[in-house]
C-alpha cells in the first residue's frame, strides 16, 4: 500500500459516485469516491460494506431507518440488507468491501 490523500483521490475521479479501488487489505477492497448530493438507488450486497465518511456527510436509509453519518463516522451495511444513499450526501467516502468470512 501507499500513502493516499483521500480527498485528492476522490476529487480526481472523473465523476461522482464512481469508486476507485485504492488497494486491498487481506480480501477486503478499499475504495474511495466523491459524493455530490445526488441520491443513489437502493442496493444489496452479498458481503458487508463499510462506509467511512472522510469529509462531508452521508445520508443513508437502511431497511427503512434513516442514518446521518458525519466525517469520521463509519456505518457497516450488513450483507443482504438493502441500503439507499439519500439526497444531500456530499464529500469523500471510503468504501470497505468486507468478505463474508471476516471476523470482527
Amino acid at each position: 500500500m501507499a500513502l493516499f490523500d483521500l480527498k485528492k483521490e476522490a476529487d480526481s475521479l472523473p465523476s461522482a459516485w464512481r469508486s476507485r479501488i485504492l488497494g486491498h487489505v487481506g480480501r477486503a477492497n478499499l475504495k474511495v469516491l466523491r459524493m455530490d448530493g445526488r441520491p443513489v438507488p437502493a442496493e444489496v450486497h452479498d458481503y458487508d460494506e463499510g462506509l467511512l465518511v472522510v469529509d462531508g456527510v452521508l445520508e443513508l436509509s437502511v431497511a427503512g431507518e434513516r442514518f446521518t453519518v458525519r466525517a469520521g463516522g463509519l456505518y457497516v451495511a450488513k450483507a443482504g440488507v438493502e441500503h439507499t444513499v439519500e439526497p444531500g450526501s456530499t464529500g469523500t467516502l471510503v468504501i470497505i468491501d468486507l468478505p463474508e468470512v471476516a471476523a470482527y
